[in-house]
């Protein structure tokens, strides 16, 4: 009989997230969102691209807006969120 893979907090959190739609995808989206100040958190796959990586830590760090970082990299990240493309970076909306 398989084993059942440990999830950890931050991906059933993630998960509920997607489910309730308050989610946003790609670096672009987010990017424009951590300017407006309109995200409440931002999650990075484990492989994003260095610049990229550095452009959203400043903009958040300006925000004070939590980064988390992802144990994924970004196709199990596409595949989580039911896409058929690589994400490197997720946005969750303020309610």
């Amino acid at each position: 009989m398989a084993k059942k893979k440990e999830v950890s907090k931050e991906v059933s959190e993630l998960k509920k997230e997607i489910k309730e739609g308050k989610v946003i995808l790609g670096a672009n989206r987010v990017l424009k969102e951590l300017k407006a100040g309109s995200l409440s958190k931002v999650y990075l796959a484990k492989n994003c691209p260095s610049e990229m990586k550095k452009d959203i830590e400043y903009y958040s760090r300006l925000e004070n807006i939590p980064l988390q970082p992802l144990n994924l990299d970004n196709e199990e990240v596409g595949i989580l969120c039911k896409k058929h493309f690589f994400i490197s970076v997720l946005g969750v909306k303020k309610k």
